[in-house]
């Protein structure tokens, strides 16, 4: 079997769904499938070996250059292919990291859902033709239903079925300024009628997306997430030794994944505890429209004295990342949005450490399988604080939700397990034996 899978690059981070995309392709190969990891706007980062192509289609750059200028999109596509390079697409995201920002790209986000009516048509039909004379693939896989306007021409050319996975996009339209907004949804809801079946990594997200995409929900199929292991650490966490508790918040450093709930909540254990008791470890990428959201935890904690309680190593690579979770007694990410992923709590879990998440979104669910946290009902710091504070008190508990959350994550939610589930859906659509 052959497979295209499309995959969203993020510009210069790190970006959970890249890494997703990543891990299942290289597991995907393993078991023996034909796949080609396909980027789109820019080149994927991930913090594993890499396996997707050294080619970017819908590059960045033309993408915006086609949506400003008339004149740009009718010209001969051997003129623009220069502007996909992948050493330039890095070069300039990582020069414009707040470039996706959904409030000034209201225009361009409609259009690329308009496929092959919108203007970036030539993007479209590139993409088309390349898979249908070099790779010839048996199925599709889109990125995320932003990408949804592809499916019409992907069928029609390639004659294949086309899937979509779903991976937390509503956030982004949702803040789109009107009339985009209102745009977006009503072309979402249609093109939503095209694509095959779509892909979440949750129940309770694939609930969610079929209410937000108006489809019916027997459209929708669950493969719940999974890690690469290897190089993270099967041993389960020691004892506590001498010094603070070690708080650890891993994620992009943004109001949606919570920070500043995880910083109030260092300021109740402080008050409580003493300010030598504890500490908050952070680590993420941080873009530059969130520099000022830092900035400010920074100006309160410093004001109550607590500025060196909190420490921010930033944006870390897979073996700094992990020598990072192993030095945690505990993590925290209080997303006050419903996250319908949560990579990072399998990460922890993974290496001993166990969590205290809200209980929405995609955490419920990830608990109830693996164990080896706490969920508390609001994602607000006081429940936060007093979570983490019941485990700072009952060691032995700490460390047994660190060991059964691990051993959990290690016999069910490797990559592997994730691709054989995978495979087990496209086996529905492809009625191929030679998987």
């Amino acid at each position: 079997m052959r497979l295209a899978y499309l995959a969203a690059g993020a510009g210069g981070m790190y970006c959970g769904s890249c890494i997703h995309d990543n891990t299942l392709s290289a597991a995907l190969q393993r078991q023996g499938l034909d796949v080609a990891l396909i980027p789109l706007y820019t080149p994927l980062r991930t913090d594993e070996d890499s396996v997707s192509l050294e080619r970017v289609f819908y590059g960045g750059i033309n993408v915006f250059l086609e949506q400003k200028s008339s004149l740009f999109r009718h010209l001969p596509r051997g003129l623009t292919r220069v502007l996909d390079r992948p050493d330039l697409l890095r070069w300039v995201t990582s020069r414009w990291s707040s470039a996706t920002d959904a409030r000034d790209l209201g225009a361009l986000t409609v259009s690329v859902l308009q496929g092959e009516d919108g203007h970036q048509r030539k993007e479209l039909d590139d993409l088309v033709t390349w898979l249908g004379r070099e790779f010839r693939p048996d199925l599709v896989q889109l990125p995320n239903s932003m990408f949804l306007g592809m499916t019409r021409q992907l069928q029609r050319d390639l004659g294949v079925p086309v899937l979509c996975e779903v991976a937390g996009e509503e956030i982004f339209l949702d803040q789109l300024i009107e009339p985009f907004r209102s745009q977006a949804r009503r072309i979402l809801s249609e093109r939503a009628r095209d694509v095959d079946g779509f892909v979440a990594p949750c129940h309770f997200y694939a609930d969610a997306m079929a209410d937000y995409l108006q489809v019916s929900r027997d459209h929708f199929h669950v493969v719940p997430l999974g890690l690469q292991l290897q190089g993270h650490d099967g041993s389960p966490q020691p004892a506590r030794a001498e010094g603070p508790f070690r708080i650890g918040f891993l994620a992009r450093i943004c109001p949606q994944k919570g920070l500043h709930i995880a910083a109030e909540a260092l300021e109740i254990l402080a008050e409580r505890l003493g300010h030598e008791a504890i500490r908050l470890e952070v680590a993420g990428w941080l873009g530059d429209s969130d520099r000022a959201y830092l900035d400010g935890i920074h100006q309160r904690l410093q004001s109550r004295g607590l500025g060196e309680l909190f420490n921010v190593i930033g944006e870390v690579d897979r073996r700094a990342k992990i020598d990072f979770l192993r030095g945690l007694h505990v993590l925290t990410v209080p997303a006050p949005y419903h996250e319908p992923k949560g990579l990072y709590v399998l990460e922890a879990l993974a290496n001993g450490v166990p969590v205290v998440q809200p209980r929405h979104g995609a955490f419920p669910e990830m608990l109830e399988e693996t164990g080896g946290g706490i969920l508390v009902d609001a994602a607000e710091a006081l429940p936060v604080a007093d979570a983490i504070q019941a485990l700072i008190e009952d060691e032995e508990n700490r460390l047994r939700l660190g060991r059964e959350g691990q051993n959990n994550v290690w016999q069910t939610r490797s990559d592997d397990i994730m691709a054989t589930r995978t495979m087990d859906l496209y086996r529905q659509f492809t009625r191929k034996d030679n998987l």
